[in-house]
Parts: C-alpha cells; structure tokens; sequence
C-alpha cells in the first residue's frame, strides 16, 4: 500500500535516501544513547527516516504519527515500529508523562505546524536537549536567524533564548513526493548553558510578543499595550528607540526587566 499525501496534514513525503540518512546521522552525532535520551520521531510518515532509526541498537526509539493511514502503512512494512508507535497528535501529547527523562525529537516536520512543534520544544526545554528537524527554508531561516535581520522575529528570540541552532544544509523541491511549492532545511537546536533568563519569564514572552506584533515600531510605542494603566518612567534606556529586529536576547530581557521595576500606576 501507498500513503496519500494529504494536504490538511502537510505532507510532502522525504523519497531522498541520502538526505534521510544524513538527518538521522544529524541526530545520532548528538549522542542520544549517550545523553541518555528517549528519541521520538514526530510524524513519520511512510519510515524514510524511521526504518534507519530502528536499526540503531540500544536506541530508545519512539514514534508518533497522527494519521491513520500512515499508522498502518508503518505497522505493516515495519513490525517492530508497533509497541513504540503512537497513534496521537504530538502537539496534545503528554511529552512529560510518556517521557518523564531527557528526550531527543527529529522529523520531517508538516509545514503547517513546524513553528507550532518547536513552541511544544520549548515548553519541555528542560527535558529536550535536542531536535533534528526538516521545515519550510523560510522558517529554517527566521529560526536561525540574527539581530538585525528581517527574518529575524518571536519564535527567533524565544528559541535562542534557551537553544543554540544551526542551519544545517537546503533541500529541494524534488526531493518529495508530492513536490511542495518552496525549498526545504534541515535544522539542528541544541540546549544553551542557560538555566534562567534572569527575568520574569512570562512576562519576557509577552513583550517578544508584543513588540513583534508591531514591528515597524519603536519598543517605546510598540510595548504601550503591555502598560495598561500604568506609564514606564524615563529610564533614558537606548533600548526604547530601537525596534525589535534589533534587540537581542539579552537586550528583550533587559526590555522586561526594565518593564517590571519601572512602571508606576498614572
């Protein structure tokens, strides 16, 4: 049996064996047996990746694949994939519960929810030391992006805040099954040596988010939203003439931390 590609899915099947096998070598240099990591394979589709990752002895492999079809395409072109195989959406699964130690994620992530699967790495960051994953080229490229640069934006900032990423190689339109309409990348997180942001942490978040929101403007216009009934006091910080493709990780946290000691009621 074939799988068919459905587009409410994103699917774009991987049919490049030599970029399969270097994603999962991707993965594998990270050491995950030797980090003691789970790996999960998020939507594995038709196994171009998964039946080299079963191969791998001592690997503790999972799987989690959300449409049937594909379940049962797996199940049945490879047998031993059945007790590690979820048959479940990985953005409600219970990472935490199924995974309660370190976990390592790869996948030739559906386009459609590529940004949504690494917010979900980022809730469990703690116990995510690492993915591997295939995504859209402009987001691979917004992802790893730097300061100053346009692509630059809130999934940037809130991942590098805790992950060091790398861009790791393109990959084109032909190389699927059915073709998408845009280039491919594959990308590498690895956790950073960060443990706290130093700041509120939910409060960071609201002003990355904020700001972004209205990009065009300056942060001292753009965070008016996040006041509410309160003023910032002039600080004469530089930080509030600058927009925010320019700030940096450590600029957004000296944003919050300058929010949160110098408001006061109008």
């Amino acid at each position: 049996m074939k799988v068919r590609a459905k587009k409410q899915l994103g699917q774009h099947f991987l049919n490049d064996e030599g970029i399969a096998h270097r994603i999962v070598e991707s993965l594998l240099e990270m050491d995950p047996r030797g980090a003691g990591c789970s790996v999960l394979e998020v939507g594995p589709g038709m196994g171009v990746l998964t039946k080299y990752l079963l191969q791998e002895e001592g690997l503790d492999f999972r799987a989690v694949e959300i449409d049937g079809e594909s379940v049962e395409y797996l199940i049945q072109n490879y047998p031993s994939i059945r007790p590690r195989l979820y048959e479940e959406d990985f953005l409600r699964m219970d990472i935490g519960k199924i995974f309660p130690g370190k976990l390592a994620v790869i996948g030739n992530f559906p386009y459609n929810i590529s940004s949504q699967i690494f917010f979900k790495i980022l809730e469990h960051k703690d116990n995510i030391p690492f993915a591997v994953g295939m995504i859209q080229k402009e987001v691979a490229d917004r992802l790893a992006s730097p300061p100053g640069n346009k692509a630059y934006g809130i999934l940037s900032v809130l991942l590098q805040a805790w992950y060091d990423i790398e861009y790791l190689f393109t990959v084109e339109p032909g190389s699927f099954t059915p073709p998408p309409k845009v280039r491919s990348a594959v990308i590498r997180i690895r956790r950073n040596g960060r443990t706290s942001l130093g700041c509120d942490e939910a409060l960071f978040k609201r002003v990355v988010k904020t700001c972004f929101n209205m990009r065009r403007k300056t942060i001292r216009n753009s965070i008016k939203p996040l006041l509410g009934e309160y003023s910032l006091t002039d600080t004469g910080s530089p930080l509030l003439d600058m927009r925010p493709e320019q700030l940096s990780v450590e600029m957004f946290v000296e944003l919050t931390i300058l929010l949160k000691t110098n408001t006061k009621a109008h």
